[in-house]
């Protein structure tokens, strides 16, 4: 039990750590180029943060288990929106929001949903042609990036202020980041798992918390370290852009490879429920230029009902 509890702390070191750089780094990174906070956010951190979810669906699709990558995304999106996105606009709203760099990732990330929502509700799966159509549509995403990233470019000053920052640097610093975000929340929700089993805590009372939360748990830290350094806009785009991967990367990939049936509860519930708390983050922010602690509460409170529901 002593390794259990060790390992544990090791874990939620490793992730503190790596969400608190990883922050600095991209920050840095967005400076440097003259690109918005919204945009690395978007992209960079995002990408880093999905990791596991993309590692956990794409194994499982090469063992047979790829039914698994649809509950593990479309719960991943609901939690990053619900839960992640829910408490640090709760905590602190997001002021002057980087509309431009927000409007288009909220409209492609809408269309790809519906998406997969027809393809879901009429087929009750995700056969190889839409995982195809998933990874084609990443490429359209990461190709529309980088050519918008100088429309979307930053101010001159925050360029000044980065200094002589070094890319490749950051870069192997954003990397070593993702690993350790990666090994501690494996560690941690391995290891908690263990020691809420010690204490005779319900197996599904485990499986709704440690293992529901663990692969969101760099999209959290990397979010709470976003807020902490006032850095909120890097924060708010590594939701948009997890939840965009998690539909384009972490079903594509597995879907591509071997097909995703779908269970019922995954096409009636958490699909729809996840469109509605995209909804509620981004609409609001679209319209006014910036979010409210009111969004952050209503989220917060859908995220409970969802988990009370799932128990129940």
């Amino acid at each position: 039990m002593v390794q259990t509890v060790l390992l544990f702390v090791v874990g939620l070191v490793l992730i503190c750590l790596g969400g608190d750089r990883l922050v600095d780094a991209a920050v840095a990174i967005a400076k440097k180029l003259g690109i918005p906070q919204i945009v690395v956010g978007a992209t960079i951190v995002s990408l880093g943060t999905t990791l596991p979810e993309i590692l956990v669906s794409t194994t499982a699709a090469f063992d047979g288990s790829a039914a698994i990558a649809a509950g593990n995304a479309f719960g991943s999106i609901i939690c990053n929106t619900a839960l992640i996105a829910g408490l640090t606009q709760t905590i602190r709203p997001t002021k002057q929001v980087e509309a431009a760099a927000l409007k288009w990732r909220s409209v492609f990330f809408f269309g790809v949903l519906i998406l997969l929502d027809v393809c879901g509700f009429l087929t009750g799966a995700f056969p190889r042609p839409v995982g195809i159509t998933l990874l084609v549509l990443f490429i359209v995403y990461a190709y529309l990036t980088v050519i918008r990233a100088s429309a979307e470019g930053g101010s001159d000053e925050e360029e000044e202020a980065a200094g002589d920052v070094s890319i490749p640097l950051q870069i192997v610093t954003l990397v070593v980041c993702a690993v350790f975000l990666f090994v501690g929340a494996n560690l941690l929700v391995d290891n908690g798992i263990l020691i809420a089993q010690a204490i005779g805590v319900p197996e599904r009372v485990i499986a709704v918390t440690f293992i529901a939360l663990g692969t969101s748990l760099p999209e959290l830290m990397t979010s709470v370290m976003s807020l902490i350094k006032g850095y909120g806009n890097v924060g708010l785009g590594n939701v948009i852009g997890a939840n965009l991967l998690n539909m384009l990367l972490v079903i594509g990939i597995p879907s591509a490879i071997a097909g995703i049936p779908l269970e019922r509860s995954t096409v009636m519930v958490d699909m729809p429920l996840a469109c509605l708390v995209m909804a509620v983050l981004i609409v609001p922010i679209i319209i006014r230029k910036k979010s409210s602690r009111l969004q952050g509460i209503a989220l917060l409170a859908i995220y409970g009902i969802y988990c009370v529901a799932s128990f129940v």
